[in-house]
């Protein structure tokens, strides 16, 4: 780690007594601070993180990426993993933990219930597909999966429906997400790939 990164996280932590002490008394005094003052009352770190700019341009992109990804033929560059009939797997660009896994339909639907019994049928095969595959080459200690429906319940693309299927191992949470809103992830998305396109 970098020890100046690391100088302003502890920094941080051992001046948080006078921090809030600051931030009580402008509030008490009627006054919100401005995000400057906060940045300069040491209230506010910055975690210079320039590869996250990729993922707010992809955010305003026209068009659905699960539609458009499997339609390119390109399936390494885009992290396609496996083709079913009617659903395919695909790794997330921008994943929560090494290994997570995407299951999607083929067609442009934004429900479960929009499934045809073939499309649900071989979905679900595919999930349970998906965390053996992990199961066998990543060897977490759990996992996380489920299904976001419509952006009130966090789904990132409300219009296609998707399966997230995330590998957990203990201690995979850390200083990090606690102290500094960033999750570490330890591994290139290309290694996770070839290694687990390898045992398909």
């Amino acid at each position: 780690m970098n020890p100046e990164v690391f100088y302003s996280w502890s920094n941080a932590i051992v001046n948080s007594g006078a921090h809030v002490q600051g931030f009580e008394a402008r509030v008490s005094n009627g006054i919100a601070p401005s995000i400057e003052s906060a940045y300069y009352m040491g209230l506010m770190e910055y975690l210079w993180a320039p590869w996250r700019m990729e993922y707010v341009q992809k955010a305003v992109e026209s068009g659905c990426i699960l539609c458009q990804k499997p339609g390119q033929n390109n399936d390494e560059a885009n992290l396609i993993l496996f083709r079913g009939q009617h659903n395919f797997i695909i790794l997330n660009a921008f994943p929560y933990n090494p290994g997570h896994l995407m299951v999607a339909p083929y067609r442009h639907i934004a429900d479960l219930q929009d499934l045809t019994d073939e499309e649900a049928k071989e979905f679900f095969e595919i999930i349970k597909k998906s965390v053996e595959l992990l199961k066998e080459v990543m060897k977490p200690a759990g996992f996380n999966i489920g299904t976001n429906v419509g952006s009130v319940a966090g789904a990132g693309i409300t219009e296609h429906i998707h399966t997230h299927i995330v590998p957990r191992w203990q201690g995979d949470t850390n200083f990090m997400p606690v102290l500094a809103d960033t999750k570490v992830v330890p591994e290139a998305l290309t290694g996770t790939y070839r290694k687990l396109r390898a045992k398909l």
